[in-house]
């Protein structure tokens, strides 16, 4: 019988421990995050990030995204008065979830592709 209590070592996928995860998010720094939102045409303001970082402390704390639904909800509840989710698609047109995470070097949740998930028009 297989023991339930070991975490079975895959190195394709992040680790469940939060300490893996903070030392994980120190190799990615905001200059990684400029050049990728310059090649997809964004000029990263203060507020951007602050969408960028709360993607990447949900990420630390959380593990990854089983969906983008789910970010989409932490991140409509977390700007909320800014306007949520209108608010996050004027900062990220191709919608927050997939262009944020990307920016932030995080992940894209599965099922995300679709550029306007986790937005309203």
């Amino acid at each position: 019988m297989a023991d339930t209590g070991k975490t079975i070592e895959n190195l394709d996928t992040p680790s469940p421990r939060k300490e893996d995860r903070e030392k994980d998010a120190q190799e990615w720094d905001e200059e990684q995050g400029k050049r990728i939102a310059s090649e997809q045409g964004i000029h990263l303001t203060d507020e951007h990030w602050e969408v960028i970082h709360r993607l990447r402390e949900y990420h630390v704390e959380h593990g990854p995204a089983d969906n983008g639904r789910e970010v989409g909800d932490m991140l409509e509840a977390s700007f909320a008065e800014q306007g949520g989710r209108r608010y996050l698609r004027k900062l990220f047109p191709e919608g927050p979830v997939r262009q944020g995470m990307m920016i932030a070097g995080l992940q894209v949740p599965a099922y995300t592709e679709d550029e306007g998930f986790g937005t309203s028009r």
